[in-house]
Order: C-alpha cells, then sequence, then structure tokens
C-alpha cells in the first residue's frame, strides 16, 4: 500500500471539491506531497517539497516538531492539496460515514458541527449570532469522531484567515480548510479515542500553566464598576450576604482618559490601598489593559470630563490626574524610542481609533516589543494588581468596515522564531503583513502580558484573560467567550461554546454570565439570570459581566429568592472546589479540558453525539441543565451497566432550587468535595467530603490534588496528590488511600463520606489517611 506516493500525488492534482463560493478548480501541485510522522499517531503532510521548504515557523506549536521519519504505512487518515479558483491554499480531508466534527474554537451554535462552515479571523463580534462565521479567536482545529468512538484531529497549522468546512451539505463525509497565504501544513492526529486526541494534541501545543487557585473562584464583574465607593459596596454585599466569590475586576473606566497602565485618580485615588483592603476582604483583582496606546496628546479622550468640570475639582486629584498623564506620555514616549508599533504599508506608524481616540498598536510579533511591553507591567503590579484582562486585541478598530486594522500594514515578527528543522527563520522570512499576523496579534500580547507579570511577582502564578486568541494560546491565559446576549439563544449556546473551546486545547474557558448586553427577555429578566448562574457556576471560568446601560446583574439585582438560588449555585462551586483544582492540575499536565462533552461517557453511543443541554466536570460528574424556557428538553443521559447506575446527589438539599442543574456521580467514581467557604483559602479543606458511588463489580477510585494555591512550589514537588479507593466485600464497602504522590505531608482533617450502592446512600466518617469501612447491608 502507498498511501502517500503516486496515488496521492494524483488525487491532489484531480480532486474537486464544492465549498460555499462553487466549485473548486483542479490545479496540480509542484510534486508529490510529503508526509511525514512527527510522533506516534501523528503525521504531518505538505503539498509538496516545496511548500515544505517554505513553511513558516508554527504559532500552534509549542516548539519546533522535526520529522522522525515516513509516515506510517496505512496511516488511516489522508491529506489532499489544491488550489481553487480564486488562488487560495486548499486542503481536504475525506471521513468514514457516521463520522461527527467538533472543535473549530470558538464558535457560535451548536456543539456538533456537521454542515457548518466557520472563517477563523479574529473579529469584534459584539451581540454575535448563529449565522455570525468569525468570532474572537481562531483556533484552526477540528475534531472527528468515527461512528464507533475513534476519532482524529486536523490541525491547520496557519495564522492566515482560513474557512473551515466540517461534513458541508455538498460533500458531507469531509473536511475542506480553504486558506489565504501561501500553502501550508495539515496535521493528522490519530488515536482510539478522542480524550486520546486531545492528549495528543497537547503533546503538540503544550499544556496549561496551572492557574492560581483563586482564579478558579468566582469571578464579579461589570463595565464598569465605578468609581471606588461602588467597588467597595460590591465586596461588602457579597461578604455580608455570604455568597461565595474570589474576584472583583476593574473594566475601562478605572484608567485616566482610557489611557493604558494609567489611574483616574479622582474616582480611583489610591489603587493600592484598595487592592490592599480587597485583599483582606478575600477578593483578588483583576484590571483591563488594551493594545491601544493613545497617540494625541491635544486630543481629549471621549470619557474625558471637560476642562470646566475638572477646573472645579479640588487641587490634589487635579494635580494627581496631571502626573498620571505626565507618566503616561513618558511610557508610550518610550514605546517611540523601541520602535515598538505597527507600520502601516507605507512604512509610516500605523494610527486607529479605538476608545482613548487615535492610537497606537504595539507590534507585539516582535519579540523586543514583547520585553518593552512586559517592562510596563512592573509598576502596574506595584499597585497590588492581581491579574490582567487583555480586551479588544483582536485587534479591534473603531470607525472602519473591517473592525481591524487594514491588512496590508505590516509587523517585523520574530527573527529568532525557529522552523522545523531548529534554524531561525531570519528577519526577511519573519516580516509579514497583518493579514499572516492577524489571528496571533492576541496571543502575542497576552504572552508579553504573561511575561511581564512573572518578571514582577516571580513568586506568584500570572492570571491573564485575552478576548482574542489562537490556537496555542492556553499557554499564555485563560479566555471567555466574548460579548454575548442577555437572552435564551446566548444562555443555550454558553455550554456547547465553552465545549467546542476546550476540544480545541484551551481549558480555561467560560461564558459572560447572565449575558454582556442587553436585560433579558421582558419578564424573564430574573429567571434567564437564574439559570444561567445554575450551570454557569459549574463552567471552568465562572464570571459574571454586564455591560453599561444595562440593569445590574449581581447575585442580588433579582430578588430574596433568585439571590438563594446564585447563593446556592455558587456554594456547589465552592464545596466541589476541590474536585475542580483536582481537574484544573489534571489538565495542566494531560491536556484534557476541566469540563468536557457528554459523550466522552462513551464515545460510541451515537445518541450522545448531540447532546448539548448537559456536559461532565472531569470524567466524573455530569451536570445536566435546563437551557429552553419551559424546560421541555429531556438530555440523554449515558448508559450505564446493569447493576450500575449515574447517580444523582445534591449538597444540603439544594436540588429544591428549581432553576440549579442536575448533578450526577459517574460509576465507579470517587470526587473530592469540601465545606461551603467564601473564597478559596478562606480556610482548610477540613473536613474533607468524598462522594463514592460503586461501579458493578463493586468498586470506585478518584484524585484529589492539594498545593499552596499559588507560587511555584508545586513544580519542586511541594503538592499532595491522593488516590482514594473503594471497594465492596460482602456486606461493608472499605474506603482507603491507594497511591500518594508529593513532598507536602497530609493534613490532619476528618474525612466524610457519601457512599452510594445500588442507588442507596450511606455515610461515614473518620480520620483521613486511616482505612474507613462502612456497612451496606
Amino acid at each position: 500500500m502507498d498511501p502517500f506516493g503516486t496515488r496521492g500525488a494524483r488525487s491532489a492534482a484531480l480532486w474537486i471539491a464544492v465549498g460555499l463560493a462553487g466549485p473548486i478548480a483542479p490545479v496540480a501541485m509542484g510534486g508529490p506531497p510529503v508526509a511525514e510522522s512527527i510522533g506516534a499517531g501523528t503525521v504531518r503532510f505538505f503539498a509538496d517539497a516545496d511548500a515544505q521548504t517554505a513553511a513558516h515557523p508554527s504559532y500552534a506549536l509549542e516548539k519546533p516538531r522535526p520529522s522522525v521519519g515516513p509516515a506510517p504505512e496505512g496511516f488511516g487518515v489522508r491529506v489532499a492539496f489544491s488550489v481553487d479558483g480564486a488562488g487560495k491554499r486548499v486542503a481536504r480531508v475525506d471521513c468514514p460515514p457516521g463520522t461527527d466534527f467538533y472543535g473549530t474554537g470558538e464558535v457560535p451554535g451548536q456543539l456538533r458541527r456537521n454542515g457548518r462552515s466557520t472563517v477563523l479571523w479574529n473579529h469584534d463580534a459584539y451581540g454575535y449570532r448563529d449565522n455570525s462565521p468569525s468570532l474572537y479567536q481562531s483556533h484552526p482545529w477540528v475534531l472527528a469522531v468515527r461512528a464507533d468512538g475513534s476519532a482524529f484531529g486536523v490541525l491547520a497549522d496557519t495564522t492566515y484567515r482560513v474557512r473551515v468546512d466540517t461534513g458541508p451539505s455538498s460533500d458531507p463525509e469531509s473536511i475542506v480548510l480553504t486558506a489565504d497565504g501561501p500553502a501550508f501544513p495539515v496535521i493528522v492526529i490519530d488515536r482510539p479515542s478522542p480524550q486520546e486526541v486531545l492528549v495528543g494534541l497537547a503533546d503538540l501545543t503544550g499544556r496549561m500553566p496551572l492557574p492560581p487557585k483563586w482564579a478558579v473562584g468566582y469571578h464579579q464583574c461589570r463595565y464598569s464598576y465605578f468609581p471606588e465607593a461602588r467597588v467597595r459596596e460590591i465586596a461588602t454585599n457579597f461578604r455580608q450576604r455570604k455568597i461565595p466569590a474570589d474576584v472583583i475586576w476593574f473594566d475601562i473606566d478605572y484608567m485616566e482618559g482610557f489611557r493604558v497602565f494609567t489611574f483616574d485618580r479622582g474616582h480611583f485615588p489610591d489603587p493600592r490601598a484598595l487592592n490592599a483592603d480587597l485583599l483582606a476582604m478575600g477578593f483578588h483583582n483583576v484590571w483591563m489593559i488594551d493594545p491601544g496606546l493613545k497617540a494625541r496628546d491635544d486630543e481629549p479622550s471621549p470619557n474625558e470630563p471637560p476642562g470646566s468640570d475638572l477646573d472645579k475639582e479640588p487641587e490634589a486629584p487635579r494635580k494627581a490626574r496631571e502626573a498620571e498623564k505626565a507618566r503616561y506620555r513618558a511610557l508610550r514616549d518610550s514605546g517611540t524610542a523601541a520602535d515598538a508599533w505597527v507600520k502601516n504599508a507605507d512604512g509610516k506608524v500605523y494610527q486607529g481609533q479605538v476608545w482613548p481616540g487615535w492610537c497606537y498598536f504595539p507590534d507585539y510579533t516582535d519579540p523586543g516589543v514583547r520585553r518593552w511591553w512586559a517592562g510596563l507591567y512592573a509598576d502596574f503590579m506595584a499597585q497590588g494588581v492581581t491579574g490582567v484582562w487583555n480586551d479588544m486585541n483582536e485587534p479591534a478598530v473603531f470607525n472602519v468596515a473591517s473592525k481591524t486594522m487594514p491588512e496590508d500594514n505590516r509587523h517585523k515578527g520574530d527573527p529568532g522564531m525557529p522552523r522545523d528543522d531548529g534554524t531561525p527563520q531570519g528577519p526577511d522570512a519573519a516580516a509579514g503583513d497583518h493579514a499572516r499576523y492577524h489571528n496571533v496579534y492576541g496571543m502575542m500580547m497576552v504572552k508579553g502580558t504573561r511575561e511581564g507579570i512573572r518578571a514582577a511577582l516571580p513568586d506568584k502564578r500570572p492570571f491573564v484573560l485575552s478576548r482574542a486568541n489562537y490556537l496555542g494560546g492556553h499557554r499564555y491565559g485563560a479566555t471567555w467567550t466574548g460579548d454575548n446576549t442577555a437572552d435564551w439563544y446566548h444562555l443555550e449556546s454558553s455550554v456547547p461554546m465553552a465545549l467546542n473551546v476546550g476540544l480545541s486545547g484551551q481549558p480555561f474557558i467560560g461564558p459572560d454570565i447572565g449575558g454582556f448586553a442587553g436585560n433579558g427577555p421582558p419578564g424573564q429578566e430574573a429567571e434567564l439570570y437564574a439559570r444561567w448562574i445554575g450551570f454557569g457556576a459549574l463552567l471552568p471560568f465562572s464570571r459574571g459581566h454586564s455591560g453599561k446601560d444595562t440593569i445590574d446583574k449581581e447575585p442580588w439585582a433579582f430578588g430574596p429568592e433568585v439571590e438563594a438560588t446564585a447563593r446556592a449555585a455558587l456554594e456547589r462551586r465552592y464545596r466541589l472546589m476541590p474536585y475542580f483544582y483536582t481537574l484544573f492540575r489534571e489538565a495542566s499536565v494531560t491536556g484534557l479540558p476541566v469540563a468536557r462533552p457528554t459523550f466522552f461517557a462513551d464515545p460510541a453511543d451515537p445518541a450522545l453525539r448531540h447532546e448539548d443541554d448537559s456536559f461532565l466536570l472531569g470524567a466524573d460528574l455530569l451536570v445536566v441543565a435546563q437551557m429552553v424556557p419551559d424546560r421541555s428538553r429531556s438530555p440523554v443521559m449515558p448508559a450505564a451497566r446493569t447493576g450500575e447506575r449515574w447517580q444523582a446527589f445534591d449538597f444540603d438539599g439544594d436540588s429544591t432550587h428549581k432553576d440549579l442543574p442536575g448533578l450526577y456521580l459517574r460509576p465507579g467514581g470517587i470526587v473530592p468535595a469540601g465545606p461551603v467557604t467564601q473564597y478559596v483559602d478562606e480556610k482548610p479543606l477540613d473536613p474533607l467530603t468524598l462522594l463514592v458511588n460503586l461501579d458493578a463489580t463493586g468498586h470506585a477510585v478518584g484524585t484529589l490534588y492539594e498545593d499552596a494555591g499559588d507560587g511555584n512550589g508545586y513544580r519542586d514537588g511541594e503538592y499532595l496528590l491522593t488516590t482514594y479507593a473503594a471497594s465492596l466485600a460482602g456486606d461493608v464497602v472499605t474506603v482507603s488511600v491507594r497511591g500518594v504522590e508529593g513532598r507536602t505531608p497530609r493534613p490532619a482533617r476528618k474525612v466524610h463520606v457519601r457512599l452510594f450502592v445500588a442507588g442507596r446512600e450511606h455515610r461515614g466518617e473518620g480520620a483521613d489517611g486511616q482505612e474507613l469501612r462502612i456497612g451496606v447491608r
């Protein structure tokens, strides 16, 4: 068999596909396609030898992946290359009947992507809908799951605009990738299960760094909490009402005239003191930084008070404002001195309009510019800032039809970035236009931001949230699903959107709970929020956020009944924090997502492939939500063997809240939980609760990961990873520690066991680390 020799060359020259724009004219390539192995079950395809030689270094891959030999004989997936009538490069993968498609990153609509077309071009997509072709992020990746549950992934390794057609109606058993720019490699990972494909993707693109534990808590945000007194009011309400939360966010109105790295000293006179007071209450903080730097000093920013109002301010804040502006001019001018700005095609510095007015934009593709950018965070983080939010970094530009900078703008790139053979690409190959670098602009901004936080706070784990992203961007920060709307469509889309981003290699993902834009359907605002916070409290990134000129959307804003629901929802998250943090650690080690599609419980079960209303947390916990107003949909549950069941459970009767999702424990699973806390490190984990559901053989197993919650000691073994096991013998179940990793000693604490056998709950308690026996007669 010769799947990549003359037969492959013939198919590359002669195949004809039909895409959205009509027939693709067959154009012969310059020679036979090239297929090389770059790891077990992983093959990289090139259109021909010339394309292999000319390939750009990869931004998706964590490091160069040189060939380890020819593609294995009989590799089950083929890629055919062509050029369409418009001169665009096309790669096509034929798929067996019954294949379902997932991934493609941040996409609206349903989880299953069959019959969908996605244009990967980072786009400011405020209020997006199901037919929006492009959103804020680009992940040129498709996960294909065959009818038998085996799977393969397809990665288009290009930063240019790509249209991904997954099972188009004209050709439903195919993946067609149509890209601007030069010929691009396609990497295929073929494995026995979708989980193993995602581990293979992480082998290529890297793993998410373990975040600080506080970032796994609940976040509260608004555009904007302003002035300082409002921030303090929000923090006090959370603590007085005993609603768990860990983070309060600051949108752009904290800045002096939207100038980045400044503070409006008239309304935030002492940010260091504010951050210290919040931290004393158990709140970390995240502050927004955008890429646009105000260019024109003689142009007032849109939000700046008129001079007549400023003249009425007391002398101290007026002088403080002027000092902020002077400090800003100095840092901006340091960027000019560093030749930091993106250029027009004619070589002049580009300016585009964003929040402060006309702005310069740093060229984050240049590692020297990223170093300059990182250095700006030293003073900023010294104000007690604990996290950073990079927004508007598609990059978004106002008052132009494209909503971004011209595609012929010029970037320097990274001359030292290595090709697959390890040699640097050099300055001529690195330099490129914005069409090449647009999709990675935001990711490179976040890379620089992360480097700046690490330098400023070397003993802390950085937390960065980015609106724009590209495949592999999980190496630098978390993300969310952008500016959604307070309506039932966006509520219903929240889970499948988060899952598809997770299936594209980014575990730290979630929506704006409650909807960013708008107030909600008239008369249904409270119900919409209650339903959203119910399941949103269990997604990996859990943040309530709302826009300007919308109603308040804090957990208490809709009255006592919804407040009680929100409190119960967030108490669930904090009770399950031991499990959540364990899953984040697993994601940082394996690359598996924290939230997973229900079909991961049985990839061969076709009934689960369309399931949008439920999701798995890790492997052991199923969350079943009601996504439509009349609660008329019944999610499909994973099947269980005879003598097993996905065991429903709750905490202290919280299932009586009608808007909370159902929780189900996998047969054979052990899930660690703890008491309610108001923030993650309020008190030690004591008692530890183990939720145990025996399988048909009478066994269960699960793990608990613990460390300091911040800092870098875990890299040197300062953690405790415990494997717990349960087994039934006769009428007695024994729960014990099966294995231990790490140097951190086990704390002296109680352990409570909630044991489910044949649908009945039994309880026991003892000391953690000691064998516990529970009678089940």
